[in-house]
Protein backbone atom coordinates (compact mmCIF):
# COMPACT_ATOMS: atom_id res chain seq x y z
CA UNK A 1 0.00 0.00 0.00
CA UNK A 2 1.36 3.83 -0.80
CA UNK A 3 2.71 5.24 2.20
CA UNK A 4 1.29 8.42 2.06
CA UNK A 5 4.41 10.25 3.31
CA UNK A 6 5.72 10.19 -0.68
CA UNK A 7 2.93 13.33 -1.38
CA UNK A 8 3.58 15.10 2.39
CA UNK A 9 2.39 18.79 1.46
CA UNK A 10 5.64 21.05 1.28
CA UNK A 11 5.48 24.97 1.67
CA UNK A 12 5.91 25.18 -1.92
CA UNK A 13 5.16 22.85 -3.91
CA UNK A 14 1.54 22.08 -5.88
CA UNK A 15 -1.26 21.14 -3.56
CA UNK A 16 -3.27 19.24 -6.28
CA UNK A 17 -2.76 17.32 -9.60
CA UNK A 18 -4.65 17.40 -12.94
CA UNK A 19 -6.23 14.22 -15.12
CA UNK A 20 -6.58 15.22 -18.28
CA UNK A 21 -8.69 11.64 -18.94
CA UNK A 22 -7.83 9.69 -22.83
CA UNK A 23 -10.75 7.76 -23.66
CA UNK A 24 -9.91 4.56 -24.51
CA UNK A 25 -11.44 1.47 -25.95
CA UNK A 26 -9.51 -1.87 -26.16
CA UNK A 27 -10.59 -5.41 -27.38
CA UNK A 28 -9.36 -7.85 -29.91
CA UNK A 29 -11.40 -6.96 -33.44
CA UNK A 30 -12.45 -3.40 -32.13
CA UNK A 31 -11.26 -1.97 -35.29
CA UNK A 32 -14.09 -2.56 -37.12
CA UNK A 33 -15.37 0.25 -35.10
CA UNK A 34 -13.03 2.75 -36.31
CA UNK A 35 -15.98 4.32 -39.19
CA UNK A 36 -18.49 4.52 -36.50
CA UNK A 37 -16.47 6.05 -34.26
CA UNK A 38 -15.34 8.77 -36.85
CA UNK A 39 -18.75 9.21 -37.92
CA UNK A 40 -19.70 9.77 -34.06
CA UNK A 41 -17.40 12.79 -33.95
CA UNK A 42 -19.08 14.11 -36.91
CA UNK A 43 -15.82 13.70 -39.41
CA UNK A 44 -16.39 13.81 -42.82
CA UNK A 45 -13.50 13.72 -44.75
CA UNK A 46 -10.34 12.72 -42.43
CA UNK A 47 -6.59 12.72 -43.21
CA UNK A 48 -6.04 8.67 -42.77
CA UNK A 49 -1.86 8.63 -41.81
CA UNK A 50 -0.68 5.47 -41.97
CA UNK A 51 2.63 3.63 -41.35
CA UNK A 52 3.67 2.51 -44.88
CA UNK A 53 4.52 -1.22 -43.67
CA UNK A 54 1.29 -1.22 -42.15
CA UNK A 55 -0.49 0.40 -45.66
CA UNK A 56 -0.91 -3.30 -47.17
CA UNK A 57 -1.74 -5.43 -43.69
CA UNK A 58 -4.77 -6.53 -42.66
CA UNK A 59 -5.23 -3.99 -39.92
CA UNK A 60 -5.25 -1.36 -43.09
CA UNK A 61 -7.77 -3.10 -45.13
CA UNK A 62 -10.03 -3.43 -42.14
CA UNK A 63 -9.82 -0.02 -41.07
CA UNK A 64 -10.76 1.64 -44.75
CA UNK A 65 -13.19 -0.87 -45.32
CA UNK A 66 -15.19 0.48 -41.91
CA UNK A 67 -14.71 4.31 -42.85
CA UNK A 68 -16.05 3.26 -46.17
CA UNK A 69 -18.93 1.35 -44.75
CA UNK A 70 -19.57 4.53 -42.71
CA UNK A 71 -19.42 6.91 -45.15
CA UNK A 72 -16.41 8.77 -43.73
CA UNK A 73 -14.11 10.20 -47.23
CA UNK A 74 -10.42 9.63 -46.26
CA UNK A 75 -7.07 10.54 -47.74
CA UNK A 76 -4.17 8.27 -47.10
CA UNK A 77 -0.76 10.05 -45.82
CA UNK A 78 1.76 7.59 -45.53
CA UNK A 79 5.27 9.03 -45.99
CA UNK A 80 6.06 8.75 -42.31
CA UNK A 81 9.85 8.71 -41.16
CA UNK A 82 10.16 6.20 -38.77
CA UNK A 83 12.24 8.45 -35.55
CA UNK A 84 10.59 11.59 -37.25
CA UNK A 85 12.50 15.01 -37.74
CA UNK A 86 11.33 18.35 -37.79
CA UNK A 87 11.07 17.98 -41.49
CA UNK A 88 8.83 14.72 -41.76
CA UNK A 89 6.88 16.77 -39.14
CA UNK A 90 5.80 19.58 -41.34
CA UNK A 91 5.57 18.03 -44.45
CA UNK A 92 2.94 16.55 -43.30
CA UNK A 93 1.65 19.29 -41.59
CA UNK A 94 1.61 20.58 -45.51
CA UNK A 95 -0.13 17.81 -46.81
CA UNK A 96 -2.97 18.72 -43.59
CA UNK A 97 -3.44 22.16 -44.80
CA UNK A 98 -4.29 21.54 -48.02
CA UNK A 99 -6.37 18.04 -47.78
CA UNK A 100 -9.75 20.18 -46.18
CA UNK A 101 -9.80 17.56 -43.36
CA UNK A 102 -12.14 17.77 -40.27
CA UNK A 103 -10.35 15.00 -38.52
CA UNK A 104 -7.31 12.85 -38.10
CA UNK A 105 -6.67 9.05 -38.05
CA UNK A 106 -3.73 7.80 -37.34
CA UNK A 107 -2.88 3.60 -38.00
CA UNK A 108 0.60 2.41 -36.90
CA UNK A 109 3.41 2.79 -34.08
CA UNK A 110 4.87 6.50 -31.81
CA UNK A 111 6.56 7.81 -35.28
CA UNK A 112 2.59 7.78 -37.23
CA UNK A 113 0.84 8.76 -34.25
CA UNK A 114 3.36 11.25 -33.02
CA UNK A 115 3.37 12.65 -36.94
CA UNK A 116 -0.54 12.99 -37.33
CA UNK A 117 -0.57 14.85 -33.70
CA UNK A 118 2.10 17.57 -35.32
CA UNK A 119 0.17 17.71 -38.48
CA UNK A 120 -2.92 18.62 -36.64
CA UNK A 121 -1.37 21.27 -34.56
CA UNK A 122 0.21 22.67 -37.19
CA UNK A 123 -2.09 23.02 -39.65
CA UNK A 124 -4.96 23.95 -37.16
CA UNK A 125 -2.84 26.85 -35.73
CA UNK A 126 0.20 27.25 -38.22
CA UNK A 127 2.95 28.84 -36.43
CA UNK A 128 7.12 28.45 -37.22
CA UNK A 129 8.00 25.24 -36.30
CA UNK A 130 9.90 25.97 -33.25
CA UNK A 131 6.97 27.65 -32.09
CA UNK A 132 5.35 24.94 -30.38
CA UNK A 133 8.82 22.83 -29.53
CA UNK A 134 10.32 22.27 -26.12
CA UNK A 135 12.14 24.67 -24.08
CA UNK A 136 15.43 24.79 -24.52
CA UNK A 137 15.12 24.43 -28.37
CA UNK A 138 11.77 25.93 -29.25
CA UNK A 139 9.81 28.64 -27.78
CA UNK A 140 7.04 26.18 -25.74
CA UNK A 141 4.28 28.61 -26.89
CA UNK A 142 0.93 27.25 -25.90
CA UNK A 143 -1.77 25.91 -28.89
CA UNK A 144 -4.05 29.57 -29.52
CA UNK A 145 -7.03 26.60 -29.78
CA UNK A 146 -8.42 23.44 -29.95
CA UNK A 147 -7.13 20.95 -32.66
CA UNK A 148 -9.53 19.01 -34.76
CA UNK A 149 -10.34 15.29 -33.51
CA UNK A 150 -8.19 12.57 -34.08
CA UNK A 151 -8.62 8.95 -33.10
CA UNK A 152 -5.24 6.86 -32.73
CA UNK A 153 -5.13 3.69 -33.77
CA UNK A 154 -1.47 1.73 -32.05
CA UNK A 155 -0.22 -1.20 -34.38
CA UNK A 156 2.75 -1.31 -32.06
CA UNK A 157 2.87 -2.31 -28.21
CA UNK A 158 5.13 0.36 -27.00
CA UNK A 159 4.98 4.26 -27.09
CA UNK A 160 1.92 4.77 -25.39
CA UNK A 161 1.16 7.58 -27.82
CA UNK A 162 -2.49 6.92 -28.21
CA UNK A 163 -2.72 8.20 -24.97
CA UNK A 164 -0.70 11.64 -24.31
CA UNK A 165 -0.40 14.56 -25.52
CA UNK A 166 3.65 14.40 -26.48
CA UNK A 167 5.22 14.01 -30.35
CA UNK A 168 8.86 13.12 -30.40
CA UNK A 169 11.06 14.24 -33.40
CA UNK A 170 14.76 14.90 -34.17
CA UNK A 171 15.49 18.88 -35.09
CA UNK A 172 18.11 17.53 -37.90
CA UNK A 173 20.08 20.79 -38.16
CA UNK A 174 21.23 20.58 -34.20
CA UNK A 175 21.32 16.82 -34.38
CA UNK A 176 19.19 16.95 -31.08
CA UNK A 177 15.74 14.89 -30.50
CA UNK A 178 13.21 16.77 -28.51
CA UNK A 179 9.30 16.90 -28.23
CA UNK A 180 6.36 19.09 -28.75
CA UNK A 181 4.14 18.51 -25.69
CA UNK A 182 0.66 20.15 -25.94
CA UNK A 183 -2.44 19.35 -23.83
CA UNK A 184 -4.58 20.00 -26.79
CA UNK A 185 -2.60 17.13 -28.68
CA UNK A 186 -3.74 14.26 -26.86
CA UNK A 187 -5.54 11.91 -29.51
CA UNK A 188 -9.71 12.15 -29.10
CA UNK A 189 -10.03 8.10 -28.78
CA UNK A 190 -7.01 6.13 -28.53
CA UNK A 191 -8.83 2.59 -30.44
CA UNK A 192 -6.53 -0.05 -29.02
CA UNK A 193 -6.92 -3.07 -31.35
CA UNK A 194 -4.24 -5.85 -29.97
CA UNK A 195 -4.65 -8.17 -32.73
CA UNK A 196 -2.56 -5.29 -35.05
CA UNK A 197 0.51 -6.18 -33.13
CA UNK A 198 0.29 -9.77 -33.79
CA UNK A 199 2.93 -9.64 -36.54
CA UNK A 200 5.17 -7.25 -35.00
CA UNK A 201 9.17 -8.89 -35.48
CA UNK A 202 10.86 -9.91 -32.21
CA UNK A 203 13.42 -6.52 -32.49
CA UNK A 204 10.59 -4.29 -32.35
CA UNK A 205 8.56 -6.25 -29.73
CA UNK A 206 11.70 -6.26 -27.82
CA UNK A 207 12.53 -1.98 -28.44
CA UNK A 208 8.16 -1.04 -28.17
CA UNK A 209 8.49 -3.07 -24.99
CA UNK A 210 10.95 -1.94 -23.00
CA UNK A 211 9.77 1.90 -24.08
CA UNK A 212 6.64 0.13 -21.61
CA UNK A 213 8.88 -0.82 -18.80
CA UNK A 214 10.38 3.19 -19.31
CA UNK A 215 7.42 4.34 -19.42
CA UNK A 216 6.00 3.34 -16.12
CA UNK A 217 9.36 2.39 -14.04
CA UNK A 218 9.93 6.32 -14.60
CA UNK A 219 6.36 7.25 -13.91
CA UNK A 220 6.21 5.83 -10.90
CA UNK A 221 9.53 6.86 -9.31
CA UNK A 222 9.52 10.52 -10.78
CA UNK A 223 9.14 13.23 -7.79
CA UNK A 224 6.15 13.73 -6.10
CA UNK A 225 3.93 16.11 -6.99
CA UNK A 226 4.10 18.05 -4.02
CA UNK A 227 7.30 18.91 -4.92
CA UNK A 228 7.28 20.50 -7.62
CA UNK A 229 6.68 23.72 -7.86
CA UNK A 230 2.86 25.21 -7.65
CA UNK A 231 2.14 27.50 -10.49
CA UNK A 232 0.70 30.94 -10.93
CA UNK A 233 -2.41 30.07 -12.54
CA UNK A 234 -4.62 26.58 -12.55
CA UNK A 235 -3.75 26.44 -16.78
CA UNK A 236 0.00 26.89 -15.83
CA UNK A 237 -0.06 23.17 -14.65
CA UNK A 238 2.45 21.55 -16.81
CA UNK A 239 1.45 17.96 -18.74
CA UNK A 240 3.79 16.24 -16.89
CA UNK A 241 3.41 17.10 -12.99
CA UNK A 242 5.04 14.46 -11.05
CA UNK A 243 3.99 11.09 -9.54
CA UNK A 244 0.80 10.86 -7.99
CA UNK A 245 -1.70 8.86 -6.81
CA UNK A 246 -3.68 8.43 -10.19
CA UNK A 247 -0.68 7.63 -12.45
CA UNK A 248 0.61 5.08 -9.55
CA UNK A 249 -2.15 2.67 -10.02
CA UNK A 250 -1.06 2.26 -13.88
CA UNK A 251 2.43 2.65 -13.63
CA UNK A 252 2.38 -0.68 -11.57
CA UNK A 253 0.27 -2.16 -13.68
CA UNK A 254 2.03 -1.68 -16.78
CA UNK A 255 5.07 -2.89 -15.10
CA UNK A 256 3.63 -6.07 -13.66
CA UNK A 257 2.37 -6.66 -17.40
CA UNK A 258 5.29 -6.12 -18.87
CA UNK A 259 7.44 -7.97 -16.32
CA UNK A 260 5.25 -10.96 -17.24
CA UNK A 261 4.84 -10.81 -20.82
CA UNK A 262 7.86 -8.98 -23.06
CA UNK A 263 10.22 -11.73 -22.69
CA UNK A 264 7.43 -13.94 -23.65
CA UNK A 265 6.02 -11.46 -26.64
CA UNK A 266 10.00 -11.24 -27.71
CA UNK A 267 10.62 -14.65 -27.92
CA UNK A 268 7.62 -16.39 -29.27
CA UNK A 269 5.98 -14.67 -32.45
CA UNK A 270 2.97 -17.30 -31.63
CA UNK A 271 2.31 -16.44 -28.21
CA UNK A 272 -1.04 -14.47 -28.72
CA UNK A 273 -1.64 -13.86 -25.10
CA UNK A 274 1.82 -12.21 -24.57
CA UNK A 275 1.25 -10.27 -27.72
CA UNK A 276 -2.82 -8.79 -26.52
CA UNK A 277 -1.48 -7.92 -22.97
CA UNK A 278 1.86 -6.28 -24.03
CA UNK A 279 -0.42 -3.67 -25.64
CA UNK A 280 -2.52 -3.18 -22.88
CA UNK A 281 0.85 -2.61 -21.03
CA UNK A 282 1.52 0.53 -23.44
CA UNK A 283 -1.52 1.57 -23.44
CA UNK A 284 -1.96 1.09 -19.44
CA UNK A 285 1.58 2.99 -19.27
CA UNK A 286 0.53 6.04 -21.38
CA UNK A 287 -2.53 6.82 -18.93
CA UNK A 288 0.17 6.77 -16.35
CA UNK A 289 3.51 8.83 -17.24
CA UNK A 290 1.01 11.09 -19.61
CA UNK A 291 -0.04 12.88 -16.17
CA UNK A 292 3.64 11.77 -13.98
CA UNK A 293 5.89 12.45 -16.50
CA UNK A 294 9.17 10.62 -17.09
CA UNK A 295 12.84 11.70 -16.09
CA UNK A 296 16.49 10.20 -16.50
CA UNK A 297 16.22 7.19 -18.58
CA UNK A 298 14.05 9.25 -21.62
CA UNK A 299 15.86 12.74 -21.15
CA UNK A 300 19.43 10.80 -21.70
CA UNK A 301 17.71 8.82 -24.43
CA UNK A 302 17.74 11.92 -26.90
CA UNK A 303 21.48 12.23 -26.82
CA UNK A 304 21.79 8.73 -27.85
CA UNK A 305 19.69 8.73 -30.51
CA UNK A 306 20.54 12.32 -31.82
CA UNK A 307 24.36 11.02 -31.90
CA UNK A 308 24.01 7.81 -33.21
CA UNK A 309 22.62 7.15 -36.89
CA UNK A 310 24.60 3.90 -37.50
CA UNK A 311 22.73 1.26 -36.09
CA UNK A 312 20.37 -1.17 -37.82
CA UNK A 313 18.50 -2.58 -34.91
CA UNK A 314 16.50 -5.86 -35.30
CA UNK A 315 12.73 -5.43 -37.09
CA UNK A 316 14.65 -2.77 -38.23
CA UNK A 317 16.20 -3.48 -41.13
CA UNK A 318 14.33 -1.57 -44.01
CA UNK A 319 14.86 2.16 -42.10
CA UNK A 320 17.78 4.00 -42.48
CA UNK A 321 19.95 3.77 -39.55
CA UNK A 322 18.93 4.82 -36.42
CA UNK A 323 18.29 4.24 -32.61
CA UNK A 324 14.84 3.15 -32.05
CA UNK A 325 13.11 5.19 -29.04
CA UNK A 326 13.05 2.08 -26.57
CA UNK A 327 16.43 0.87 -26.91
CA UNK A 328 17.83 4.66 -26.31
CA UNK A 329 15.57 4.48 -23.22
CA UNK A 330 16.35 1.40 -21.90
CA UNK A 331 20.23 1.52 -22.65
CA UNK A 332 20.83 3.96 -20.21
CA UNK A 333 17.65 3.20 -17.63
CA UNK A 334 19.52 0.64 -15.28
CA UNK A 335 22.36 3.38 -14.50
CA UNK A 336 19.86 5.75 -14.29
CA UNK A 337 16.98 3.66 -11.75
CA UNK A 338 20.88 2.85 -9.66
CA UNK A 339 21.29 6.98 -9.25
CA UNK A 340 17.51 7.62 -8.18
CA UNK A 341 17.23 4.53 -5.92
CA UNK A 342 18.69 6.14 -2.87
CA UNK A 343 15.91 9.30 -3.34
CA UNK A 344 13.03 6.74 -2.95
CA UNK A 345 13.83 3.18 -2.45
CA UNK A 346 10.64 1.97 -1.74
CA UNK A 347 9.07 2.72 -4.76
CA UNK A 348 12.00 1.30 -6.99
CA UNK A 349 11.42 -2.36 -4.66
CA UNK A 350 7.77 -2.34 -5.22
CA UNK A 351 9.03 -1.58 -8.74
CA UNK A 352 11.50 -4.63 -8.48
CA UNK A 353 8.71 -6.30 -7.02
CA UNK A 354 6.10 -5.65 -9.99
CA UNK A 355 8.59 -6.13 -12.45
CA UNK A 356 8.87 -10.18 -11.06
CA UNK A 357 12.35 -9.91 -9.17
CA UNK A 358 12.65 -11.56 -6.00
CA UNK A 359 11.87 -9.02 -3.22
CA UNK A 360 11.16 -11.54 -0.38
CA UNK A 361 13.01 -10.35 2.86
CA UNK A 362 14.90 -7.23 0.49
CA UNK A 363 14.99 -3.82 2.51
CA UNK A 364 13.97 -0.99 0.99
CA UNK A 365 17.82 0.14 0.23
CA UNK A 366 17.98 -3.22 -2.08
CA UNK A 367 15.47 -1.81 -4.23
CA UNK A 368 17.38 0.27 -6.81
CA UNK A 369 19.76 -2.88 -7.41
CA UNK A 370 17.15 -5.52 -7.33
CA UNK A 371 15.31 -3.68 -10.13
CA UNK A 372 18.23 -2.70 -12.12
CA UNK A 373 19.24 -6.77 -12.17
CA UNK A 374 15.84 -7.34 -13.33
CA UNK A 375 16.06 -4.86 -15.96
CA UNK A 376 19.79 -6.23 -17.28
CA UNK A 377 18.15 -9.77 -17.30
CA UNK A 378 15.31 -9.09 -19.29
CA UNK A 379 17.51 -7.28 -21.80
CA UNK A 380 20.09 -10.60 -22.21
CA UNK A 381 16.77 -12.63 -22.63
CA UNK A 382 15.66 -10.26 -25.54
CA UNK A 383 18.70 -10.02 -27.36
CA UNK A 384 19.20 -5.81 -26.52
CA UNK A 385 22.43 -4.20 -26.81
CA UNK A 386 24.94 -4.48 -24.06
CA UNK A 387 24.98 -0.51 -22.94
CA UNK A 388 25.55 2.24 -25.49
CA UNK A 389 29.01 0.95 -25.80
CA UNK A 390 27.96 -1.99 -28.16
CA UNK A 391 26.14 1.57 -30.42
CA UNK A 392 29.72 2.55 -30.66
CA UNK A 393 29.67 5.40 -27.75
CA UNK A 394 32.73 5.31 -25.86
CA UNK A 395 34.51 7.83 -22.94
CA UNK A 396 35.40 10.58 -25.64
CA UNK A 397 31.72 10.48 -26.12
CA UNK A 398 30.33 11.18 -22.53
CA UNK A 399 30.77 15.06 -23.19
CA UNK A 400 28.40 15.45 -25.70
CA UNK A 401 26.25 12.80 -24.32
CA UNK A 402 26.00 14.33 -21.30
CA UNK A 403 25.29 18.38 -23.03
CA UNK A 404 22.43 16.55 -24.48
CA UNK A 405 20.85 14.40 -22.01
CA UNK A 406 21.59 17.75 -19.60
CA UNK A 407 19.72 20.19 -21.66
CA UNK A 408 16.38 18.36 -21.16
CA UNK A 409 15.37 21.03 -17.98
CA UNK A 410 11.55 19.43 -18.86
CA UNK A 411 12.43 15.85 -18.36
CA UNK A 412 15.30 16.46 -15.45
CA UNK A 413 13.12 18.19 -13.16
CA UNK A 414 10.71 15.14 -13.11
CA UNK A 415 14.09 13.10 -11.26
CA UNK A 416 13.18 12.37 -7.63
CA UNK A 417 16.52 13.62 -6.66
CA UNK A 418 18.26 16.65 -7.35
CA UNK A 419 20.59 15.85 -10.84
CA UNK A 420 24.05 18.08 -11.80
CA UNK A 421 25.75 17.67 -14.61
CA UNK A 422 28.68 15.38 -13.64
CA UNK A 423 26.01 13.49 -12.49
CA UNK A 424 24.30 13.14 -15.59
CA UNK A 425 28.13 12.43 -17.44
CA UNK A 426 28.24 9.31 -14.48
CA UNK A 427 24.96 7.65 -15.64
CA UNK A 428 26.17 8.29 -19.28
CA UNK A 429 29.73 6.04 -18.63
CA UNK A 430 27.95 3.47 -15.87
CA UNK A 431 26.01 2.87 -18.92
CA UNK A 432 27.83 1.66 -21.57
CA UNK A 433 28.41 -1.35 -20.30
CA UNK A 434 26.53 -3.63 -18.19
CA UNK A 435 27.63 -7.39 -18.26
Amino acid sequence: MEKPVYYAPTDYGDYAFSVAAAAVKFGAGVLVELGGDAKSLGLKRVALFMDPKVRNTKPAMVAEKSLKEAGVDYEIYDEIKIEPTDGSFMAAAKFAAEGNFDGFISLGGGSTMDTAKAANLYSTHPADFLAYVNLPYGEFRPAPGPLKPHIACPTTSGTGSETTSTAVMDIVELKVKTAISQKLMKPTLALVDPTTAETMPAGVVAATGFDVLTHAIESYTARPYTTRARPATPDQRPVFQGANPYSDTSSLHAISLGGKYLVRAVKDPDDVEARHMLMLAATTAGLSFGNAGVHLPHAMSYGVAGLCHTLVADGYEDDNPMVPHGIACILNAPAAFRFCAPACPERHLEAASALGADTRNADPEHGGKLLTDKLIEMMRETGLPNGTGALGFTEADIPELTKRGFNQPRLLILAPREVTEQDVADMYRDGLKYW
